[in-house]
C-alpha cells in the first residue's frame, strides 16, 4: 500500500485528535467582540467560532494562542486553540487592535 495511503487511513482512524468538543460563539460588529471575554476548560484544545457583522474586513488574531484569519463581511470563521495553561490570554482585530480586543481565561478543573 502507498505511503499516502497509509497515511490517510492513520488519519481516519483517529479523528478525535484533530477535534476539540468546546465551542465558544463570537461575533464582532462595529469593531467589538461580543462576548469580550469567556472562559474555556484549561488543558482541553478548543473552538472559537467568529461571525462578522461589521462592514470592513477583520483580522482575527492572537499572539497568545497562536492563530490569525482574515474574516468579511457577513462571514464566519473558525479556528483552533489550546490546549492552554491556566491563564488569561488576550485576541484582537488585527486591523482595529485599539478597538477590537478581548481576552480568554483558561480555567483549571476543580479538584
Amino acid at each position: 500500500m502507498p505511503i499516502l495511503a497509509r497515511l490517510a487511513l492513520l488519519l481516519l482512524a483517529f479523528p478525535v485528535a484533530a477535534q476539540a468538543d468546546h465551542l465558544v460563539t463570537l461575533v464582532i460588529q462595529n469593531h467589538t467582540f461580543s462576548p469580550s471575554h469567556f472562559e474555556v476548560p484549561a488543558g482541553e484544545r478548543f473552538r472559537i467560532q467568529l461571525t462578522s457583522h461589521d462592514e470592513s474586513v477583520d483580522e482575527f488574531e492572537s499572539y497568545d494562542m497562536k492563530f490569525e484569519k482574515i474574516i468579511v463581511p457577513g462571514n464566519t470563521i473558525t479556528v483552533f486553540a489550546g490546549p492552554l495553561h491556566p491563564g488569561t490570554y488576550t485576541f484582537f482585530d488585527d486591523y482595529h487592535p485599539d478597538q477590537a480586543k478581548g481576552t480568554v481565561t483558561a480555567v483549571a478543573a476543580k479538584e
